[in-house]
């Protein structure tokens, strides 16, 4: 099998530049003339090769989708499925259910073995093969290499990453606990397994997201934060207005509704409602002021009146008897279908940890960050760090079915991304710059929302600030 480096080699002799999503394709495929077949079919104006100049790839989706009701329907997250964790032992089918399924994906694109057989004979000592398993912990080494143990069901083993490999830039990015796949050989005394290639679940190149057959469109925002000092009251009248003279059908809210009591300490000196019924008395006032035509699907964050554990609950009723009928509750994550376009909603809290843990990434990059979710099929790979998961019997926060739109929130910073077919919208926040953001040297992205075309999927911003 041809390098990632052979394989960028060969398409420069043609004077050609090539989208690193092609090399991981003529990697997977393993076929010898297919490099060939792509040069002798592309254009010749063209200077990167992408995966529009792969002969015989169609592009992939799921046909028509018929909804019970064709407007809005909850795919999943509906009120009452988060459930409650019942013991230990929901955490061992919990890492199961991440490892089977997300191990399930890879497999689907190339063969691999239990890592148990790695040691049952001696030819893979000589041949290339293929494991998959869970990340259970990484580093660098001294000689700035890059160890990752993974495991599988039937054994564990350790990987390394050489620094002078190109696999070596992938490797830099790999985090606890996500889902693996790696090429390679193993040494001749059977501890280590030198890898030259890694895979992530990732979306299929040749993914097309499905678009509405019918005329609509959505907005998408998050972070409303009522009851703060810094909620930007006049800004959320003008986008009021402005929704009352749209014929937008449908607004997304990812979470943080609210600003909540005793969610950092020293809240309540920034709180212009200090009483949590009052403040979704509030916002649902705000909710009732909107269109009645608009349907409404909100979701909580970690700043709403339940449990901090993902996946979260609705909003109780208790707290939203003011939201006017036409508010749908949803978990979260959800994913909703909008006249047939998949949308998944999640607060986004699990990007704190993975700015922690991806080498480069900060919170102005927040488009990016969904990309790494997208990659890895996942909303919060990282277990045990700053965002807590209750771990049930099945794992909600994997991404599948693949949405055609990443509704995230949390960090307050616009970020907007299209990575292989699935559109990734941050609109931001509805509150200007707290005391902990300055200290921190945070800029939020204040009054905004972003409009989606349903039949287009086409973002546009607006501000109103």
């Amino acid at each position: 099998m041809l390098d990632a480096q052979e394989i960028t080699l060969r398409f420069l002799d043609t004077k050609l530049q090539v989208h690193p999503d092609v090399v991981r394709y003529i990697q997977e495929q393993d076929e010898p003339d297919l490099i060939d077949r792509i040069i002798a079919q592309v254009p010749d104006n063209t200077i990167v090769v992408s995966s529009h100049h792969i002969p015989g790839m169609h592009a992939t989706r799921d046909g028509t989708r018929f909804l019970v009701d064709p407007m809005v329907e909850i795919v999943s997250g509906s009120a009452g499925t988060s459930g409650a964790v019942n013991g230990t032992g929901d955490y061992l089918h919990y890492f199961r259910d991440r490892y089977n399924r997300l191990g399930s994906m890879i497999r689907g694109r190339v063969g691999a073995m239990p890592i148990e057989g790695l040691s049952r004979s001696n030819r893979y000592r000589q041949e290339e093969c293929t494991i998959i398993g869970m990340v259970v912990e990484v580093k660098t080494t001294t000689n700035g290499h890059r160890i990752a143990e993974i495991e599988d069901s039937s054994a564990s083993i350790s990987v390394l990453f050489r620094k002078d490999r190109p696999v070596f830039g992938d490797a830099e990015r790999i985090i606890h606990d996500e889902v693996i796949g790696v090429r390679g050989k193993l040494s001749n005394d059977g501890r280590l397994f030198f890898a030259e290639q890694l895979y992530r679940p990732d979306i299929r190149i040749d993914n097309t997201p499905f678009t509405s057959e019918q005329p609509g469109s959505a907005v998408f925002i998050s972070d409303v934060h009522v009851g703060s000092n810094t909620f930007l009251g006049e800004c959320w009248s003008r986008f009021a207005d402005w929704l009352s003279d749209s014929d937008y059908g449908y607004l997304l809210i990812a979470g943080d509704l609210v600003d909540g009591i005793g969610i950092y300490p020293g809240q309540e000196s920034e709180l212009t409602i200090k009483n949590i019924y009052e403040q979704y008395d509030a916002f649902g006032a705000m909710l009732s002021d909107l269109p009645s035509r608009i349907r409404i699907i909100v979701s909580p964050g970690n700043h709403d009146v339940v449990r901090g554990a993902e996946p979260q609950p609705v909003i109780p009723a208790a707290f939203t008897k003011k939201f006017p009928s036409n508010c749908l509750l949803v978990e979260n994550p959800a994913v909703v279908n909008l006249q047939g376009v998949r949308v998944l909603m999640y607060h986004g809290r699990s990007i704190d940890d993975m700015i922690g843990l991806i080498p480069g990434a900060s919170y102005e990059q927040s488009g990016l960050m969904m990309e790494e979710m997208l990659q890895r099929r996942h909303l919060a790979p990282a277990y045990g760090r700053k965002t807590p998961i209750a771990a049930g019997k099945t794992d909600r926060l994997i991404i599948d079915p693949l949405p055609e739109i990443l509704h995230t929130g949390h960090v307050h910073i616009k970020g907007i991304t299209n990575y292989r077919g699935v559109l990734g919208i941050n609109a931001g926040t509805w509150q200007s710059q707290t005391a902990f953001q300055k200290q921190m040297n945070v800029n939020p992205t204040p009054a905004l929302a972003v409009v989606v075309d349903l039949q287009t999927l086409v973002p546009e911003t607006v501000s109103f600030a």
